[in-house]
């Protein structure tokens, strides 16, 4: 519902949906999972909508592919969980050509973590947050090992930060292309 009233709003504002604006989503899925965990189950659970379903992996990736078929749908962000290997890889491996598959907790702006996403080919791109890790040097290492592998970088704020600019400095300075802000 959230996505029609987009495209509606897009088109009722003069532009077209796919051609001067496109879709961006940040499920984060870790949370739907941590909530099946909670009950002690394994997948993602709907707490709200449906509390007594918890979706598979699968089930989640058929979803995504049917809003990306439906909708211009570019960048999904944290499409799953931070612990579900198994399923970034399905979901790159149905979703990578066509859609930026963006690891925020699933990295976690880590160069530790994302050479075992590399590896494996879970997501393109990773979401880089200067204070998650800690350091301005492992920043750009993590930039750096994400370009080099063909993945994209996006600069981002954290959640709380103040309205510092300078992570779009960064993001210039890094040739990351993205900002998250």
């Amino acid at each position: 519902e959230a996505l029609e009233l987009i495209a509606t709003a897009v088109e009722k504002s003069g532009y077209k949906l796919g051609e001067q604006v496109f879709i961006a989503l940040d499920p984060a899925m870790s949370e739907l999972a941590n909530e099946a965990k909670a009950i002690g189950k394994v997948g993602y659970r709907f707490f709200k909508s449906r509390p007594d379903y918890v979706a598979t992996s699968d089930e989640i990736i058929d979803l995504w592919a049917s809003w990306c078929a439906k909708f211009p749908i570019y960048s999904i962000e944290d499409g799953l969980a931070e612990d579900d290997w198994a399923g970034w890889k399905k979901l790159t491996d149905r979703l990578g050509k066509t859609t930026q598959l963006v690891g925020d907790d699933l990295f976690v702006t880590n160069p530790k973590f994302l050479p075992k996403g590399i590896d494996q080919r879970c997501a393109n791109a990773i979401l880089v947050k200067v204070n998650q890790i800690g350091t301005l040097s492992e920043t750009f290492a993590a930039v750096s090992l994400a370009h080099r592998n063909g993945y994209r970088a996006i600069l981002s704020h954290r959640s709380g930060e103040t309205e510092d600019s300078t992570i779009a400095d960064i993001a210039v300075a890094t040739n990351c292309g993205q900002i998250k802000t």
